[in-house]
């Protein structure tokens, strides 16, 4: 009726949404003007936007041109200055020369005749220079001597005798161009001896004010260069400068020429007007080249300065257009395209206008589905939350009782019908577990952990819960991992074992004859890609075809071959020996593959495999058993370990899923985890013993190599019976002596087809008890009636799977060792009543069978255990001060819930301390006399069924420390106790 009645409510609403929609359209009249009204504001737009876009398009243009005209002007800049700086070197060059022949040589090297001569043949290489000449420094009382040698007199610019002055500058030495300089005092001119003293002071060339030069007209500029006497240091002063100047150099600049001379060398150069100023005085600029008035376009004009290397005057070239840059006939095509484009678009919404009024309609139906789907998303959620909790809580009741009777005295009978209930309750609560996991990845709940865990152990540990049906069944389970994989990974050990173990479940459930291999290999070394495709051929018969997989059988996935597997042992071997590079990584990539010989996967059914509940078909439930979850939760869990997962399977022949996982590499050798410790504790026993392995199926021989090299064994190989003995025996038949193996290991089939002299050899080795070194013969089975058909023949048979833990059990047992892996820490059990032996503990929980349960697993351990029915009973017993070590809390209980008691708890403590504060302030001596101040703070553990609500994160938030999920183990309890209770010191016995 419910359900009826909310979806007439829902009809109801959406009748008053067609009917608001209906009364929300106008008439016809109205239409029309609003239609007309529309059209003109959209064509005035149209011409706003085509006049926006024409202004964009010249503003682009002129941008460009302003673009070029800086990037010409620049040019032209950078390449003045070029030039200029190449004529400062070669006068830099001709003092360098000057100093050198005229003042280092004794007589001098250098005359009138030798300087015009030498400056005339190197002309072309000061093209900008008019001419250059050399006046000496002449002081007063050396003028009468100076004028003697010379044979003239020392004139002003004027043509006129030099008055008298402290010192002159006359030219001694000028080129043939400027050969009337001969005898004039640089010096005699106001601002040319200001040159001369800022050249000699500063140690650089300076320029004049631009002037007319004599021959030419052209405006020029002279540069002054200091010509020093050897010996001057880099960092002289200017009294050190002055006193060895020898005298000056100078050349004359004519700077339109070469302003000319660049432009005619330069494209564009019709297209902009250029000017060259000196503006050292900013106030009266001075004009070197180009025209005075302002030609050309002035709106667009760039300023570029120049630096002709003298740092006390300022040049710059000035550049603009000789006429305004064109317009492009774009900047009117492209608006008026756009506008007929815009144009076209708006008719065509016009047309699509009658259509709005359904559209929005459809939106609104969407949205209310949208609305919909979301809470019944919530509510699927909230049911199995609930679900899960209401058939958590009574199986808790369930498997504690069993728990409990199954520490009773029971005979053999009771004992498995109890130990066969319990496995039930265990697998129902399994099942509960993968749908509530695939709820959590749906609703974003599930995350990844990183903490530190052996990944050999785990995989051991997987083995181990298959052994007995896969000995049952005869079929071959092994696992291998490559050397070069650490020994120890930081991620999630949970998640990886459970994807593990899904996949080989499903492999044992549906394989009946052949072998299931896992391989772990790092992905960077491996040649096998997680992405494969069936293949199309049907095959599973056998052939008689000898095929290299661990049992014989063909497998799904060629990939696997050994002529692969051969090339990831010599991988191993070279990482051994230290070209690994993978050490250095943080992230560690594995891939993870696990072969089977079962019954494969139907190409039909292959596009739905990680569907979630999908199966094969029909039948598959029915023969196999399972929900079809597993694999769609293993895809989601891979994917969130940033790997990607696929197989390749064939009918008939088998399966093979891989996939690759990025977990971390472990740089600390502390910490716990779930899954045992995270560095092995094999036995250090059998270090560097020697093994003979007879077994002629190259694969299943490396698998064997890995277990015992994990034990630390020297493994020789033998493909045939003949080979073994050659091994163990001499050429005479004798055995060995000194280095002789001390196990021979023998597989079961290898053994069936022995030839006679082994099987002879084996007898007598079996009854001679007395031979000294004989090697122990171990067999390698796989189904338990393997024992019997190789007692009479070998010392000790071990059962498949294999395992480090085992094999050394039964080496040891083999050679009557010593089993020191017996003499290690006690297991959870002990620990737990070691930690809670004594201890007192408050449970918490108004169901009385959770109580009961609860109260005689912690009293099994040695707890005083008191119980509280309801959150008000807790308080009432919890008042400060109590006696209590720890509280187990329920969540979801009447009147008050476990996090509101929580809450009160914690608020009780916190104004015991605050007392407590206030009484040790008020105190003389700082604390009070009869009793210190004491922080107290008791455990508190959530005990809840309720696993996707009851988050951690909302335990800690109302103040617990942790909790634990209903029904727990020895190992959870453990897990969730050793980190709040202290424990007592372990006894030495």
């Amino acid at each position: 009726m419910r359900i009826f009645w909310g979806v007439g409510k829902y009809s109801e609403g959406m009748v008053n949404v067609c009917r608001a929609m209906r009364s929300e359209i106008p008439s016809a009249g109205r239409r029309w003007w609003q239609t007309w009204t529309a059209w003109t504001l959209w064509i005035l737009l149209m011409l706003v936007v085509w006049t926006v876009i024409h202004c964009y398009n010249v503003a682009s243009t002129m941008k460009t041109a302003e673009e070029a005209l800086v990037s010409m002007c620049d040019e032209r800049a950078r390449m003045l200055q070029d030039q200029f700086a190449v004529s400062v070197n070669h006068v830099h060059a001709l003092a360098i020369l000057i100093s050198t022949f005229h003042y280092q040589k004794n007589p001098s090297a250098m005359d009138q005749e030798t300087f015009a001569f030498y400056t005339g043949m190197t002309a072309f290489e000061r093209p900008l220079l008019n001419g250059v000449a050399y006046a000496q420094r002449v002081l007063h009382s050396e003028r009468e001597k100076f004028e003697s040698q010379q044979g003239w007199t020392i004139k002003t610019m004027k043509q006129e005798p030099s008055p008298v002055q402290d010192e002159y500058a006359p030219v001694i030495f000028s080129q043939e161009t400027v050969f009337y300089l001969e005898a004039l005092d640089m010096m005699s001119g106001e601002e040319d001896r200001e040159n001369i003293l800022m050249a000699r002071a500063t140690g650089k060339s300076v320029l004049t004010n631009p002037f007319r030069l004599l021959e030419s007209n052209h405006l020029g500029v002279v540069l002054t260069f200091p010509v020093y006497r050897t010996g001057l240091p880099q960092d002289a002063t200017v009294k050190e400068r002055v006193e060895a100047t020898a005298g000056y150099l100078g050349g004359a600049f004519d700077v339109e020429s070469l302003v000319e001379n660049l432009l005619r060398k330069l494209a564009g150069n019709q297209d902009i007007v250029v000017n060259v100023h000196d503006v050292t005085n900013i106030s009266d600029p001075l004009t070197m080249y180009g025209p005075s008035n302002s030609e050309g376009y002035t709106a667009l004009s760039r300023v570029s300065m120049l630096d002709f290397g003298d740092q006390f005057r300022k040049h710059q070239m000035v550049c603009r257009y000789s006429q305004k840059p064109l317009i492009p006939w774009s900047a009117i095509t492209s608006p008026t395209g756009l506008v007929v484009i815009l144009m076209l678009v708006a008719y065509i919404l016009y047309a699509a206008q009658k259509r709005y009024v359904m559209v929005m309609e459809d939106c609104r139906k969407m949205e209310e589905l949208k609305f919909q789907a979301e809470a019944a998303d919530i509510a699927k959620t909230q049911f199995l939350a609930t679900v899960s909790h209401e058939i958590r809580t009574p199986m808790n009741g369930v498997l504690g009782m069993l728990d409990m009777l199954l520490d009773t005295d029971l005979n053999s009978s009771q004992k498995d019908y109890a130990q066969t209930a319990q496995v039930c309750g265990k697998a129902l609560i399994a099942l509960i577990n993968e749908v509530l996991d695939r709820a959590k990845i749906e609703a974003g709940m599930l995350e990844i952990e990183a903490v530190p865990f052996n990944l050999r152990s785990i995989l051991d540990n997987v083995l181990s819960l298959f052994s007995a049906i896969s000995r049952e069944k005869g079929i071959e389970l092994a696992v291998f991992v490559s050397d070069n994989v650490p020994e120890v990974l930081t991620g999630d050990p949970g998640r990886f074992r459970q994807i593990i173990t899904n996949l080989v479940g499903n492999s044992v459930k549906f394989t009946e004859r052949g072998h299931i291999l896992v391989q772990v290999h790092l992905a960077k070394h491996s040649n096998i890609p997680t992405e494969g495709n069936a293949c199309s051929r049907l095959n599973g018969l056998d052939t008689g075809k000898k095929i290299s997989t661990l049992s014989g059988f063909e497998a799904a996935d060629d990939r696997n071959s050994w002529e692969n597997f051969k090339m990831l042992l010599s991988n191993d071997a070279s990482q051994v020996n230290g070209f690994s590079s993978e050490k250095d990584l943080k992230n560690v990539t594995l891939i993870v593959s696990v072969e089977d010989t079962g019954i494969g996967i139907p190409f039909n059914a292959q596009d739905r495999v990680f569907t979630p509940f999908m199966q094969a078909d029909s039948s598959t439930s029915r023969n196999y058993g399972g929900t079809g979850i597993g694999l769609s939760i293993s895809k989601c869990l891979v994917e969130l370990m940033g790997g990607k997962i696929n197989f390749k399977s064939k009918p008939n022949v088998g399966s093979t899923f891989t996939f690759t996982a990025v977990l971390e590499q472990c740089t600390e050798r502390s910490g716990r985890d779930s899954e045992g410790p995270p560095f092995e504790n094999v036995p250090t026993c059998f270090k560097r013993m020697k093994v003979v392995l007879l077994d002629e199926r190259p694969v299943r021989s490396a698998v064997t190599n890995y277990h015992l090299h994990r034990l630390g064994i020297n493994v020789e190989f033998a493909q045939n019976s003949k080979m073994a003995l050659n091994m163990l025996s001499q050429k005479n038949g004798c055995l060995r002596i000194g280095t002789m193996p001390k196990i021979l290991l023998i597989e079961m089939d290898c053994l069936s087809n022995a030839d006679v002299c082994l099987q002879k050899q084996l007898l007598e080795w079996k009854q001679n008890d007395h031979i000294l070194d004989a090697p122990k013969v171990i067999l390698l089975g796989t189904s338990e009636s393997d024992k019997a058909k190789g007692e009479s023949l070998v010392d000790i048979v071990i059962m498949k799977p294999l395992r480090a833990s085992s094999v050394a059990v039964c080496l040891q047992q083999a050679l009557e060792m010593e089993n020191r892996s017996r003499k290690e820490l006690p297991n959870r059990p002990v620990f737990l009543g070691n930690l809670l032996s004594g201890k007192n503990i408050l449970v918490v929980d108004d169901n009385k069978v959770n109580l009961r349960v609860a109260a005689a697993t912690l009293k099994k351990y040695g707890a005083k255990v008191e119980c509280a029915e309801s959150g008000k009973d807790a308080l009432s017993l919890l008042k400060l001060p109590h006696k209590f070590d720890a509280c187990f809390m329920d969540v979801q209980m009447p009147e008050m819930d476990g996090f509101e008691a929580t809450r009160q708890i914690r608020m009780m403590e916190n104004e015991s301390r605050a007392q407590a504060r206030i009484k040790a302030a008020s105190s003389p001596n700082g604390f009070h006399r009869e009793e210190p101040p004491h922080e107290q703070h008791l455990p508190i553990l959530a005990m809840t069924a309720d696993v996707i609500l009851a988050t951690y994160e909302e335990c800690l938030k109302c103040g617990m420390n942790g909790y634990v999920s209903k029904p727990f183990d020895n190992e959870q309890l453990y897990q969730a106790v050793a980190r709040f209770v202290a424990s007592k010191p372990i006894a030495s016995s």
